[in-house]
């Protein structure tokens, strides 16, 4: 549906007020949107990598960029720093966040690669702002920390560390919004490749962007069993929401980063957004960061 191609689509988030897509492209430093009634993007650029963007309820946009928190006004594209962490790690950057259920902003961290395939391991954490702009730090010695949702009945937070290959299942205080007690989920098997952004839809079962994989992957927190695998026609698909009027298409993002010219050759769509439909289930609206 989007034939502008991102060097590293992710985070698309459904943005009702607008009927539009919002997302980043990471590496080339981009806020994007796309109007479903026009058919047109607009984007913002910003002076860092943007892991991660989502929704406020003042309107407007809560990001990550760098290891930073700020805030996007869209109209005036002003960017807003909030808070700054991790100065004590220059390779690092935010990755993936999401807002939980009681508009609080999940959002992790990674380091860079420092040479194709070479990356310093667990350097990256998993923070939560809070409305009033305080932070906790929620895990520790991650390696690259990505797709997160909360079960519908807010006592499970999903989360990804990409290189464990797996999803894990924490327990969620709704209240403090604290996590606790990861267990195993679901490890991916070998031609999944590897866990990027996930979601959920409305029956509570997980989606799960495998980039490398050229798939999303439905599967069932219950079970721990995969359910079905949606195949898309590039294999760096990185992220993946529920949007459109009632929330039954699914919006997907890729990349072209990581691909070499043999290879982008063959793949006309690598960096493009694409919508599933016909999936027979919906997904649940955006949380509002509540600031």
């Amino acid at each position: 549906v989007v034939k502008e191609k991102n060097r590293m689509g992710e985070c698309p988030i459904w943005e009702e007020r607008e009927n539009a897509l919002v997302y980043v492209d990471i590496n080339s430093q981009k806020v994007c949107r796309w109007s479903t009634l026009t058919n047109e993007v607009q984007s913002v650029s910003v002076d860092a990598r943007v892991g991660s963007v989502a929704l406020r309820q003042c309107g407007g946009y809560i990001i990550a960029l760098g290891t930073r928190f700020a805030f996007l006004d869209w109209d005036t594209q002003e960017v807003t720093t909030i808070l700054e962490l991790e100065q004590d790690k220059p390779n690092n950057r935010f990755n993936d966040g999401k807002v939980d259920p009681k508009g609080r902003f999940f959002a992790g961290t990674m380091a860079e690669e420092t040479a194709p395939g070479v990356r310093a391991r667990r350097q990256g954490a998993l923070y939560t702002f809070f409305p009033d702009h305080s932070v906790i730090k929620q895990l520790d010695q991650v390696d690259i920390s990505n797709g997160l949702d909360w079960s519908l009945d807010h006592r499970t937070f999903f989360h990804i560390d990409s290189l464990a290959y797996a999803v894990h299942a924490f327990s969620y205080d709704v209240h403090t919004g604290k996590i606790a007690c990861p267990k195993l989920l679901y490890h991916l098997e070998k031609e999944e490749q590897m866990p990027d952004g996930m979601c959920i839809d409305a029956e509570g079962k997980l989606w799960v962007a495998c980039i490398d994989g050229g798939r999303v992957i439905h599967i069932d927190p219950e079970t721990g069993r995969r359910i079905q695998t949606v195949r898309l026609p590039t294999p760096r698909i990185t992220s993946c929401c529920f949007g459109g009027k009632d929330y039954s298409e699914m919006y997907v993002t890729s990349a072209y980063d990581g691909l070499d010219e043999a290879t982008l050759a063959k793949e006309p769509h690598a960096g493009e957004i694409f919508k599933i439909t016909g999936l027979g289930v919906k997904g649940i609206p955006q949380n509002f960061y509540a600031a």
